[in-house]
């Protein structure tokens, strides 16, 4: 299901989102995946939280939002997602987002320009870097991934994109699964939003994050050393999915449904 969204210019574009579960009142549970992923990613945590409303949203340049083009960065990111949820007048709900998509949510929590917003989960999602310099160099690697994406072979690309550190807990048949259901995605788009979405270009969330009004939890894998060293450090409001890496809600959904299932109790409690 598409919503039409109409952009600063005039026309408009179809981000494609999905409902779940929306015969159930109550704070709705808006879902955003990561980098190279699709709303489908989220299907055995969505079936494990059918008491509560969902909507599934395909990002910029992935699954059935391919042919939308992001040229503004996070702001417009943020301003197709608040045009979303008016367009299926949603006005109670939740974020949840896992990287990209947890970059994203937290992005709009703290400069969304309307109420609603109610709970925000983020899972192994990058509050940003502190200085220019950090910020200039992922730039600078972001824009070197990104003419891979356009000129590789996508399959190729992939095998090197899962070899990074952070993807380092992926067995060698679980690498494969991924690169074989990323790999439909089209190259040039992939390039496209990651340049837009870059941690380069994302601010410095941090401060405004550790003094945020509304119910906040960070999950992160057990296994994912460098985001529980982000979440301890900046002492941010830490969930632990046992025996998982990076990618937590793909490694232990059980595990993964359950965290959510408690966030929205408590946020529920937190609203009444």
């Amino acid at each position: 299901m598409s919503a039409r969204i109409t952009d600063t210019g005039g026309g408009s574009v179809k981000l494609n989102c999905r409902t779940f579960h929306s015969h159930n009142q109550g704070i709705w549970l808006v879902w955003l995946h990561g980098f190279l992923g699709t709303g489908d990613d989220w299907s055995p945590i969505i079936d494990a939280c059918d008491r509560y409303p969902s909507l599934v949203v395909d990002l910029p340049g992935h699954g059935n939002s391919v042919d939308v083009n992001l040229t503004g960065g996070f702001a417009e990111m943020s301003e197709l997602l608040m045009a979303t949820l008016a367009e299926y007048q949603i006005n109670d709900y939740c974020l949840i987002g896992y990287s990209l998509g947890g970059r994203i949510a937290m992005y709009h929590a703290i400069y969304r320009k309307q109420d609603g917003l109610h709970g925000l989960l983020v899972e192994g999602g990058n509050p940003g870097l502190f200085s220019q310099q950090e910020r200039d160099v992922r730039l600078r690697n972001d824009q070197h991934w990104a003419q891979r994406f356009r000129q590789e072979p996508m399959i190729s690309v992939l095998a090197d994109w899962y070899q990074q550190p952070i993807f380092a807990d992926l067995t060698m048949a679980q690498r494969k699964q991924l690169i074989h259901l990323r790999s439909q995605n089209r190259g040039a788009c992939i390039a496209d939003i990651l340049e837009n979405t870059s941690l380069g270009r994302q601010p410095w969330l941090l401060p405004a994050l550790q003094q945020i009004s509304i119910p906040f939890s960070y999950l992160c894998g057990e296994n994912d050393h460098k985001f529980q060293s982000i979440a301890q450090q900046h002492r941010l409001p830490l969930t632990t999915i046992p025996q998982v890496g990076h990618n937590a809600h793909y490694g232990n959904p059980v595990a993964f449904a359950s965290a959510v299932n408690c966030f929205y109790h408590f946020l529920v409690k937190e609203t009444q």
